[in-house]
């Protein structure tokens, strides 16, 4: 089961630097969510009601060094 949330931010190891990403959710009744997927990779995806992504976005495991999520109305997921 992933995270889900309004707004997810992930930092990446960019070699000589970090990259920071924010994905949100762009509209009312969307959220975001975290899921492990195959072969070391992490999807974030914005997702409607229904359970359709809309929007999806994939980092290498061994890259990311902080992944925060923002929970909808303050409330933990």
């Amino acid at each position: 089961m992933g995270m889900k949330g309004d707004k997810v931010e992930v930092v990446i190891d960019a070699g000589d630097s970090s990259r920071t990403y924010e994905v949100s959710a762009t509209r009312a009744g969307r959220r975001v969510e975290v899921a492990n997927a195959r072969g070391g990779v992490v999807e974030v995806s914005e997702v409607t009601r229904s359970g359709t992504a809309v929007r999806t976005a994939r980092f290498m495991s061994s890259r990311i060094l902080a992944l925060v999520e923002h929970p909808a109305n303050g409330k933990p997921a």
